[in-house]
């Protein structure tokens, strides 16, 4: 019998989960299927408790379910608990949420040659994204600090105080401004920028120029459409050797929620290679 997996979302007209995971079902002869579904969010508990009935190994949670779905939920991950957002639920008796988004982008960075272990972390952005993150390196990072830009103060001091509390980590909380971010580039190991500047359509923006990098700097952008974003090339400009997409994060997101669902060692290249080919026609 077909084990189902899929991503919920409202809109989610186009998503390249689909692609990479039953491309990976079919290169490892699983009968598992990944689809996907819009589910209102009047609809989710209902569609939720149809789907653990259908007897689904579990599914993705994107926008706008990712909080409203943990009531919905037996157990949480303790990164899940902390983020207070889940993007990855695993049937069974019990639904148990978890956040992967953070996991991916510290698998990215190891991947790439850049483990954060005793590192200085700048993280532009304190949103959705920029929580799991800063979450999990200050659960599994082993970092050695880590400061976080945001434009809303209010919504930094509170997610350096659930580090805090959660992870028993003391990250700085500064305003997303030009010259804040200057000054914590020149004392930092690994820049990640985790805000929505940059993105397609508007890919001419950055929040960072080659003049405010250096060489050792390593750089990761979480945006990943385009491929290679504005900051990214000015990386490149100022010589910086490391350079992460934000490709890398999504598919080690995405080869994470398979080790959650299924206990399999996904193929990540193949993974990569599925979602690249994905941008790139779209």
């Amino acid at each position: 019998m077909t084990t189902r997996f899929a991503v919920i979302g409202h809109p989610i007209s186009h998503s390249m989960s689909p692609a990479m995971h039953n491309a990976v079902f079919q290169s490892l002869g699983l009968d598992c299927d990944y689809t996907l579904f819009d589910v209102a969010p009047t609809d989710l508990g209902a569609s939720i408790k149809k789907m653990k009935e259908q007897g689904f190994g579990g599914v993705n949670v994107t926008i706008p379910h990712k909080v409203a779905v943990i009531e919905h939920l037996d157990s949480l991950s303790d990164e899940a608990r902390i983020i207070g957002a889940v993007n990855t639920v695993k049937f069974g008796d019990n639904l148990k949420g978890f956040n992967t988004d953070g996991i991916g982008a510290l698998q990215a960075l190891r991947a790439n040659g850049a483990d954060p272990a005793g590192k200085k972390i700048v993280i532009l952005g304190s949103g959705g994204a920029a929580r799991a993150i800063s979450v999990t390196l200050a659960l599994r990072g082993e970092i050695r600090a880590m400061s976080i830009l945001g434009v809303n103060t209010s919504e930094v001091d509170r997610l350096t105080g659930d580090i805090k509390a959660g992870a028993g980590f003391s990250a700085e909380g500064h305003a997303l401004e030009s010259t804040t971010i200057e000054e914590q580039i020149k004392c930092a190991d690994i820049l990640i920028h985790a805000t929505p500047v940059g993105m397609h359509p508007k890919v001419d923006e950055t929040l960072v120029s080659a003049r405010q990098m250096k060489p050792g700097l390593t750089v990761m952008d979480i945006v990943y459409n385009p491929l290679e974003t504005r900051l990214m090339k000015e990386a490149k400009s100022a010589g910086v050797e490391t350079i992460i997409s934000g490709v890398d994060m999504f598919v080690n997101q995405g080869a994470e929620a398979l080790r959650i669902w299924l206990g399999i060692e996904p193929p990540v290249e193949l993974m990569k290679t599925v979602v690249v080919s994905s941008l790139n026609q779209g």
